[in-house]
């Protein structure tokens, strides 16, 4: 059941170097990648390293729901964070999150619940109290904190510029997963805060037209579109099989709810 949370202004205060790193939380069902799908995460980590170090910023989306954007953006802070990049990943599904269900997120005190970006958004807490240090060395998160109907009046909050000012200081690189542009338009508002967008397409699903209109959408908010990422691919060929050492296809990973249905993850 979602609730909405009532805006209220506090007195923002600047957060230091190091002062989020009391805030932790543990990911307790986080699989290992079979080795295609790693080599594929480790391809895609590269080619974002030559869009150029202006792109701090990435946001990550869909066309649909259920395509796996949550699954990709989760395993390339796996893969940025193990090449000595320091990632925060900004989780901003406000509405229909599954970071923390499906992944098992443990707060330092024990709770399955804390304070987040809705929290932060509402003028409940400050910065310093949302960005969490976790058990994948470099990696870091902003968890939604809880799931609200009014999500594009609080992304929209005045307070939405200065915390992705401070993460892209902070951080080598922010990962901003983000709903589905075809389904609710929360993931336009994010575009204009970041500097480059993947959008995540599962194979053999929709339309290019409808993934032309993603791209156009994207654009309009004068974020560029950095490319697209193929999830849910079967190596069906011999040579695809011996190159990956004959694994057969990308990890899977299903898990329901999201949007009214389920969300699948398989490499990129």
């Amino acid at each position: 059941h979602c609730t909405s949370i009532k805006l209220r202004k506090q007195p923002e205060r600047k957060v230091t170097e190091g002062e989020y790193s009391m805030n932790r939380v543990e990911f307790t069902r986080f699989p290992q990648l079979e080795f295609a799908c790693k080599e594929a995460m480790n391809t895609l980590a590269t080619n974002l390293f030559y869009c150029g170090d202006g792109i701090k910023t990435v946001m990550l989306t869909s066309r649909y729901a259920e395509e796996g954007k949550s699954y990709m953006t989760l395993n390339l802070m796996r893969t940025l964070a193990s090449l000595d990049k320091k990632v925060c990943l900004l989780d901003t599904d406000l509405r229909r999150s599954r970071i923390v269900s499906r992944y098992g997120i443990k707060f330092a005190d024990n709770h399955h619940k804390g304070k987040g970006l809705a929290h932060y958004l509402a003028g409940i807490c400050e910065m310093d109290e949302i960005i969490y240090e976790t058990n994948i060395p470099n990696g870091y998160i902003v968890p939604i904190g809880r799931e609200v109907e009014s999500s594009l009046q609080l992304l929209s909050s005045a307070r939405m510029k200065p915390l992705m000012e401070e993460l892209a200081r902070q951080f080598d690189i922010v990962l901003v997963d983000t709903p589905p542009v075809g389904v609710i338009v929360d993931s336009l508002e994010m575009a204009k805060y970041c500097s480059g967008a993947l959008v995540v397409v599962s194979a053999n699903r929709g339309h290019k037209r409808d993934i032309a209109d993603v791209v156009r959408q994207i654009k309009s908010t004068g974020c560029p579109v950095l490319g697209a990422v193929l999830n849910n691919v079967e190596f069906g060929s011999f040579t695809n099989r011996q190159y990956y050492y004959k694994s057969e296809r990308y990890s899977s990973y299903y898990y329901g709810g999201a949007y009214g249905g389920k969300e699948s993850g398989s490499g990129s």
